[in-house]
């Protein structure tokens, strides 16, 4: 089977009904053809909420049918391959879609295999994430009895890079009411050398771990998972000799511990062979590693890393004029969250609206904007709004909400009122119907 559509959009998350309502509300006339083979589409922000039992998980899943926008031609099926020269695509059943225009936006896969037992390790026994099984990370908590509670984060980009810390703090708290918490040590592994990129929202968040007693650990690049022992194998992405200092066992008293590796130190049971350092755990949360659909990486739109390679401002790709990338399969020096498509969305469609009249972009750029609700505890949120000079960048659309009132940066219970109720109602009933906001 072969079908020619106007403008043909891969992917049916976020990114792709956004871009699909919005020009239908733009140009109700517009030939779009959507490839989206699966049946749920799932507001995935509220995960973190699902993990510690205060969000209903079949609240966040709706039908693909019931988002898709009326008068868009669904094609529920894979998309294999892509052949920008001839402007086609064509599906894992071997159907043949051309195209004049190409939105790409598939999102992006987890990638456990990228770290050594991790595959059969996942969603089991006590290791969790709510990037794929939050119901089994409330699970985890529920059952947890005490000892080393161990989140981590990988090295490759993920979305929402807050949230491997989110479902922590509110652990803790969980923790607290369970009468745990007092035989807990909670570590946090990460392979950066600074908790959040913002350094306001950094400074709040320190704040955080300190009321809250959580070892950190810096430059903690994690390698393998040994399920059955329980113990979750990092490399040292720094020197940890450097200046004598001695920064993973307590068993060598009077020497200094270097902060820039651990901060609030925690004497948990680590085990040392070669250049590997094995934390030993009782529970552990983690972001999987996440990487491109393998189509987009193995495809002409990707660059070296396998995202969709597009103009940082524009969204076109970089090669082939007639090709738009967004969302979480972009290659964008930004955060990827739902936020950010928020505001790609209308950059996409105003260019190809454009690129069909006049066969050129207009002059808006996206600027980076992103933001991460950062929960810090059941009731309290800290709203990490930013753009690509990594500074702290409120959203002036959002502060004509009451509930923005003050400073985002800081903890507040608006805030968590903001994430559990408004966003979810902004995005089934604003967003997904290409209402901008």
């Amino acid at each position: 089977m072969s079908q020619h559509h106007q403008i043909l959009i891969i992917g049916g998350g976020t990114a792709g009904i956004m871009v699909a309502s919005q020009m239908l509300r733009k140009n109700p006339k517009a030939d779009i053809a959507l490839l989206e083979p699966a049946d749920t589409h799932y507001y995935q922000p509220a995960w973190t909420l699902v993990g510690a039992n205060t969000y209903d998980y079949e609240k966040t899943a709706r039908s693909m049918a019931s988002v898709m926008p009326s008068g868009v031609h669904w094609i529920k099926e894979y998309a294999e391959n892509i052949d920008p020269e001839n402007n086609k695509v064509t599906t894992k059943n071997g159907n043949e879609f051309t195209y004049d225009y190409l939105v790409v936006c598939p999102g992006l896969r987890m990638a456990p295999e990228l770290v050594e037992g991790l595959p059969e390790a996942m969603d089991k026994g006590v290791v969790c994430s709510n990037y794929t099984n939050p119901k089994h990370t409330w699970e985890v908590l529920k059952n947890f009895k005490g000892g080393t509670a161990l989140f981590t984060q990988p090295t490759t980009p993920i979305k929402c890079g807050g949230a491997p810390q989110k479902i922590m703090y509110l652990a803790e708290d969980h923790f607290k009411k369970s009468g745990v918490r007092n035989k807990t040590d909670i570590v946090f592994a990460i392979p950066g050398g600074v908790i959040f990129a913002v350094k306001v929202v950094a400074n709040t968040l320190m704040k955080v771990i300190d009321r809250k007693d959580i070892n950190i650990r810096f430059h903690h690049k994690l390698v393998k998972v040994d399920a059955e022992n329980q113990i979750a194998w990092y490399e040292l992405a720094k020197d940890i000799d450097a200046g004598g200092c001695i920064v993973m066992s307590g068993d060598n008293e009077g020497k200094k511990l270097d902060e820039s590796i651990q901060y609030n130190y925690k004497d948990v049971k680590v085990t040392k062979e070669g250049d590997r350092y094995g934390i030993h755990f009782d529970m552990m949360h983690l972001a999987p590693p996440q990487a491109a659909p393998k189509f987009i990486a193995a495809s002409p739109l990707s660059n070296d890393d396998g995202w969709v390679s597009v103009n940082d401002k524009t969204l076109q790709h970089t090669k082939y004029p007639n090709v738009f990338g967004l969302g979480d399969a972009a290659q964008l020096p930004t955060a990827k969250t739902g936020a950010a498509i928020r505001k790609q969305v209308p950059i996409v469609v105003a260019n190809i609206l454009n690129m069909i009249e006049r066969n050129a972009v207009t002059n808006l750029a996206y600027n980076g904007y992103s933001s991460c609700p950062l929960v810090t505890g059941y009731g309290k949120m800290v709203l990490a709004e930013f753009d690509y000079s990594k500074e702290f960048k409120p959203d002036p659309k959002l502060k004509q909400f009451p509930l923005m009132i003050g400073d985002s940066s800081k903890e507040h219970w608006r805030l968590w009122i903001l994430k559990k109720y408004l966003l979810p109602y902004l995005y089934w009933n604003k967003m997904m119907k290409g209402v901008e906001v």
